[in-house]
């Protein structure tokens, strides 16, 4: 691998790091209603367990409660089953065609709660890129000891690779600072 091949094989892991961040604070609850908050759950379908976007639409009618509605009518129950087994602390409401779920106004210490589990987050994703430009480092190491690469070129590469740490950290940051200001409001 050369210099460039390394940088941008370690930039492309980053930006995967940093989409899973993304996708961890979409499910963050920030006491409005959202569909995305039903993407961590899986729903036991046929035996299989799927997310609940395979099983059923979910929809938003207003800012207060979600409005999921089965594709399959049997899989109504496993739906609620679901919702009340999960961490969201919603009630479903089921009237036999669709489950209603209200979202309640967060209390402070939700709120808090809340935001520890996205520095949390953010701190794994962080821990995540620095292992990356670990492995980038040791690739441009052992280039330079095979002989494919001057120490110049390893310096300069580790450079790099430590200025594309700081990027996609600071973009952690401010995803994670952007989602904590939207938490507290």
């Amino acid at each position: 691998m050369n210099a460039q091949e390394i940088l941008k094989d370690a930039e492309a892991r980053m930006e995967k790091a940093l989409d899973v961040f993304r996708n961890d604070l979409k499910s963050a609850r920030t006491g409005r209603a959202s569909p995305q908050m039903l993407d961590a759950l899986r729903v036991d379908n046929y035996g299989t367990m799927s997310p609940i976007r395979d099983v059923a639409s979910v929809t938003c009618p207003d800012a207060a409660s979600i409005v999921i509605k089965p594709y399959a009518a049997d899989s109504l129950k496993e739906i609620e089953k679901a919702i009340r087994s999960s961490d969201l602390g919603l009630a479903p409401n089921n009237d036999g065609k669709v489950i209603r779920l209200s979202v309640p106004p967060m209390s402070g210490d939700q709120r808090k709660k809340i935001v520890a589990q996205v520095k949390k987050s953010a701190e794994a994703a962080k821990v995540s890129c620095r292992n990356i430009r670990r492995d980038g480092n040791k690739h441009y190491d052992d280039a330079e000891k095979a002989k494919t690469m001057t120490e110049d070129d390893r310096d300069k590469g580790k450079a790099k690779m430590q200025d594309l740490l700081k990027t996609y950290e600071n973009k952690v940051d401010a995803l994670a600072n952007a989602k904590e200001k939207e938490v507290m409001e």
